[in-house]
């Protein structure tokens, strides 16, 4: 028997929100049709075309959506799916390149003695590939990831980079992404950068499917209370992440999954986090609650 194929597309959700003071909001790309992926590659000609493979990659994309059936469809879970990934993926890069205005030198630069563009195509791929285990299943991704990442990361460095340096790269890619994992400790810069990119995915655009259809859990009320963050240089430390919140929820995501996986990664030295409640009172979230 052959089961159908549907080409409609999973659910999804708005991009990351805009926020707080004078840090600047965390610039999200919109996906086109043409171009679902993005990230800002500047002057980086082996990231623009990392990113150009990765879109005509129609084994990544299906992967991408095939993680976000498992989760939002499946699971009721938070969002992980393609426009999880370009919040991550973006986040990553902004964290890495305000470490490099603050001249924190990488690690594949320190211990390989390759350059900084180089960094960003570890951050990005990692960031692009770091979930796609959810498409086997959201308990222990971190390690399907591997399984599926391992002879795509290879096959799209393969163009870009001669041996040793192909395998060097495609190790440090792996190891971001395995790295992600909240008790996993990282053991490079960039990985540090995927994993606190993967967690500061908090606010509440990415809950609201789940919340809507009746999921109500701390992870879900906590994450509708968080408004937005923005990313800019902090005022002691490279990084600054401010954190907007409605409601004093928003703390459960601040203390229960952003600090533990910050301070399990190697730029917990380099960040500083403020956050606040907008307005004079606090937004009602629920307006009751049943066991």
């Amino acid at each position: 028997m052959r089961l159908p194929v549907s080409n409609e597309q999973p659910k999804h959700r708005p991009e990351l929100e805009k926020t707080v003071d004078d840090l600047v909001p965390v610039d999200v790309p919109h996906a086109t049709h043409e171009r679902p992926f993005h990230v800002p590659a500047k002057r980086n000609k082996k990231l623009a075309h990392l990113v150009e493979m990765l879109n005509k990659d129609e084994e990544v994309n299906q992967l991408w959506r095939c993680a976000n059936v498992n989760a939002v469809d499946r699971s009721s879970i938070t969002d992980h799916g393609p426009v999880h990934i370009r919040v991550v993926t973006n986040i990553a890069l902004r964290l890495l390149r305000l470490l490099e205005d603050a001249r924190i030198e990488f690690s594949v630069v320190k211990n390989y003695g390759m350059d900084n563009d180089d960094a960003e195509v570890i951050v990005v791929l990692a960031g692009a590939l770091h979930d796609v285990g959810v498409s086997i299943h959201r308990t222990n991704h971190e390690q399907y990831s591997l399984i599926l990442a391992a002879p795509k990361v290879r096959q799209l460095l393969q163009d870009l980079y001669e041996e040793p340096a192909r395998t060097i790269m495609v190790s440090e890619v792996l190891h971001a992404i395995i790295a992600h994992r909240s008790d996993m400790k990282c053991l490079t810069i960039e990985a540090g950068t995927v994993k606190v990119g993967d967690a500061l995915d908090m606010a509440k655009g990415r809950t609201r499917i789940p919340f809507e259809a009746g999921k109500i859990d701390i992870h879900a009320v906590s994450a509708m209370a968080i408004d937005g963050i923005a990313l800019g240089k902090g005022k002691s430390k490279p990084i600054g992440v401010a954190v907007s919140m409605n409601n004093s929820a928003g703390i459960f995501q601040l203390d229960e999954l952003l600090k533990p996986k910050l301070l399990n990664s190697s730029i917990a030295p380099y960040v500083e986090v403020v956050a606040s409640i907008e307005g004079t009172s606090e937004q009602r979230i629920l307006s009751a609650y049943m066991l």
